[in-house]
């Protein structure tokens, strides 16, 4: 598959056929890979925070006490209606269907902008898409954390062509705080000039 992104339809097969496609709920990776997320994030307070691929709401569960505002975001509405058994009652988290970058948020600008496991979805048209509205609503002093696996996919990217893709489109308006490589996953911390 080159190009073109998935489809919210796509999505939803998946979510519609395994109640946790990607063991995201039940496996001891997912669980270390959500906490070194959670630990890399957790030196500061967010304002206003955007979760883009939200699936069924695993990772919001370790991003929401950080936050004052959460929108987590996803393009499956059978993923969201897991999300919100999961933490849609928790104070300052709401949760959207959202086909970013083709839909974002109607106004305001972000101070975290968590992408986990979602940019190698997307084409070269979406990453370019992504790249501007990120340039343009990533607060000043605000980050961008970006965790990808690393092993071979068939999604229209693999992990690390999409990270350098949004690194090329976005490097001279933001700096490099962090960037890690596990076993299966690499991370990756930017932070708005």
């Amino acid at each position: 598959m080159t190009g073109a992104s998935l489809t919210a339809q796509y999505f939803d097969d998946i979510f519609g056929s395994d109640d946790d496609p990607w063991n995201l709920a039940s496996s001891e990776y997912e669980a270390a890979k959500f906490a070194h997320t959670h630990g890399v994030l957790a030196d500061r307070r967010y304002a206003r925070a955007l979760e883009i691929g939200c699936a069924h709401g695993v990772l919001t569960g370790h991003l929401a006490p950080m936050c004052d505002s959460l929108l987590a975001v996803d393009i499956s509405t059978k993923a969201l209606a897991k999300a919100r058994e999961r933490v849609g009652d928790r104070p300052g988290v709401s949760l959207a269907k959202m086909a970013f970058p083709q839909d974002t948020p109607n106004a305001g600008d972000f101070d975290l902008v968590v992408l986990s496991e979602v940019a190698y979805y997307w084409g070269l048209v979406d990453l370019d898409r992504a790249s501007e509205w990120l340039r343009d609503h990533v607060s000043p002093g605000g980050r961008i954390i970006l965790v990808h696996y690393t092993g071979e996919t068939d999604y229209p990217q693999s992990g690390d062509e999409a990270v350098e893709a949004l690194w090329t489109e976005l490097a001279a308006d933001f700096d490099v705080e962090l960037t890690e490589r596990r076993d299966k996953y690499r991370l990756d911390l930017w932070k708005r000039r």
